[in-house]
């Protein structure tokens, strides 16, 4: 994974992190894998939360696709 890759991702997950932490959560970035997949560990209030998963694709993975050229998919992993 290039350094320029990597800050382009957190960049964008700097965008999405004040909603999160609004409503409690944060998301750290895991890794990228080299087919384009963003692997985030999702924290505070948002593990467990029954709306996790829409956050993860309605929020962060539209805001990395949109932000990122090369990103695929966001997976959250533990």
């Amino acid at each position: 994974m290039s350094d320029t890759l990597n800050q382009k991702v957190l960049n964008a997950l700097e965008t999405i992190r004040p909603y999160l932490k609004a409503d409690g959560g944060d998301v750290e970035l895991v890794q990228i894998t080299p087919d384009g997949i963003v692997e985030v560990k999702l924290t505070g209030a948002c593990v467990g939360c029954p709306m996790s998963q829409m956050t993860l694709r309605a929020g962060v993975e539209r805001a990395l696709i949109r932000e990122v050229p090369g990103i695929r998919r966001v997976e959250a992993v533990s």
